[in-house]
Formats: structure tokens, sequence, C-alpha cells
């Protein structure tokens, strides 16, 4: 038997399977399901990603680097002026 014929109604049982109801037509779908809300775990999220993180390092690294050879700069400047 394929699937199709054995949805047609002429082929339901005559057992109250709807509870007393007409059972609905072929085709449509009965769900007669209540939603309720599912209550999860709250996921705590970091205020800051690791990658923003490491690119902060980075920027902090490279402007001492500069502010350094501008020190450097500096001193060369004053040494040469003496």
């Amino acid at each position: 038997m394929r699937l199709a014929e054995a949805c047609l109604p002429a082929q339901l049982p005559d057992l109250p399977l709807w509870g007393g109801r007409t059972p609905p037509p072929v085709g449509q779908l009965s769900v007669e399901d209540v939603a309720t809300m599912v209550l999860c775990k709250p996921k705590l999220l970091p205020l800051k990603s690791v990658t923003l993180e490491k690119l902060e390092k980075m920027q902090r690294a490279a402007q001492e680097t500069i502010r350094q050879q501008e020190v450097a700069q500096k001193e060369q400047q004053q040494q040469s002026e003496q």
C-alpha cells in the first residue's frame, strides 16, 4: 500500500479515533499542542571578544614602540646639538 493510499478517508476504521469529533479533511493536519515557554540557562557573553583584546594589545605594543623610537630620536638630536 502506498503512503497516499494509506491516508484516504475511505480506509479509516470506524473506531472513534478522533474522540467523537469529525476527523479533519484529507490533506489537513490537526495538531492540538499547547506551546509552552522553555527556559534555558542564560549565556554570558564576554564584554570584549578575544580577538578584540588581541588587537588592542598589538596596538598598545605598537604605540609603545613608537614612543620609544621618538624618545631615542630626541636623545640623538640633543646629543648631535652638543
